[in-house]
């Protein structure tokens, strides 16, 4: 046997032996060999041992009556596409293999018919059936493969639609506090930049976390250089989940546009904070704060534009709570805080 492969991993075998010192023989050849084994005593219900899904069943010639022929066809008739059960049949000498095999493969469609004959060598048996546990192994793991092929698709299918969506949400939002062409062409182009950015950072990330600081980092990046700082990102490391780290990426990037065009990033001297934290406690509050400084005196808007809107309203749906943003004299102002557990894995 593969000795890479557990115990655990392999199927049992189900013995079908109406003679007990046959039944008792093959039991204790495999057994030797760390296979499990069940035997189908005689007026046992086969029907119950079949619903246990043996991955081998070993039926001696004298157990191939009508109604076990049937019972077994049956089980195999509910099958998935995948499976193929391997059927070890042993024959007496005399036995006509062909006819046997003939009638065996009408009825028991769906399964790996393997012919024996008796006496057949302990070495021989053993061999054949470790051999048939490992062709069920690799159907099983085939359709595990498929298995996760299906849900990847899905995955995708809905992150598209997830994905879309939410450019749907960024064009009609846009579209509602554009006055021109030109304005609507350009802010809708970088917000979409701004999700094509993040959506590099998770992807890159792989799994289903990512690191805060990588996607803060990329995030602001376009507005600093080796020279000037304009943004200055700071906080401990911290992993979150993907869609948690999509919305705090665009909340930050709404917030960036709308101190380009009105705040401390429209003044040469201006300049931006984002700190970020996590609290000690048994149930961890997360905390992040926008601070901008050196910019034109602030004068709260009459009207609430699509930043503000997006930016309140992504960030509650996030962290459970409504962010504070104050317009205040020296510069606008974000704070939001709510439960670390909502912006990770399994919420």
């Amino acid at each position: 046997m593969n000795e890479a492969l557990s115990e655990s991993e392999l199927d049992w075998v189900l013995v079908l032996a109406p003679f007990r010192k046959d039944a008792d023989y093959i039991a204790a050849s495999l057994r030797e060999q760390n296979v499990a084994v069940r035997q189908n005593q005689v007026g046992e219900d086969l029907t119950h041992n079949l619903s246990l899904s043996p991955g081998v069943i070993i039926i001696t010639h004298e157990a191939l009556n009508p109604p076990a022929v049937a019972t077994i066809g049956d089980h195999l008739a509910s099958q998935p596409d995948w499976s193929e059960v391997p059927i070890l049949i042993l024959l007496e000498k005399a036995a006509q293999v062909t006819q046997i095999r003939n009638q065996l493969e009408r009825s028991w469609l769906g399964a790996r018919l393997l012919f024996h004959t008796r006496p057949i060598a302990r070495l021989e048996l053993v061999n054949s059936v470790q051999t048939n546990l490992l062709v069920r192994l690799r159907q099983k793991q085939v359709r595990d493969a498929i298995e996760r092929e299906v849900e990847l698709r899905l995955e995708l299918n809905h992150r598209i639609k997830n994905i879309l969506a939410s450019v749907t949400s960024i064009f009609q939002m846009t579209r509602r506090s554009a006055s021109t062409v030109q304005e609507l062409a350009a802010d809708f182009t970088g917000r979409l930049h701004a999700l094509s950015n993040v959506h590099t950072a998770v992807f890159e990330a792989g799994g289903e976390e990512v690191s805060l600081p990588s996607v803060i980092a990329l995030t602001v990046a376009p507005y600093n250089d080796d020279e000037v700082s304009r943004i200055k990102a700071e906080g401990p490391e911290v992993f979150i989940n993907r869609t948690s780290a999509t919305t705090i990426a665009l909340c930050l990037h709404e917030l960036t546009t709308n101190a380009i065009k009105y705040g401390a990033l429209s003044q040469k001297e201006g300049r931006v904070e984002v700190i970020w934290s996590i609290s000690e406690e048994a149930a961890p509050v997360f905390t992040m704060n926008w601070v901008e400084t050196g910019g034109p005196e602030v004068v709260e808007p009459t009207r609430q534009g699509y930043g503000t809107k997006y930016v309140r309203s992504a960030l509650a749906s996030l962290l459970g709570a409504t962010p504070a943003i104050t317009f205040d004299r020296d510069g606008l102002r974000c704070y939001a805080a709510g439960p670390l557990a909502r912006l990770q894995i399994g919420h």
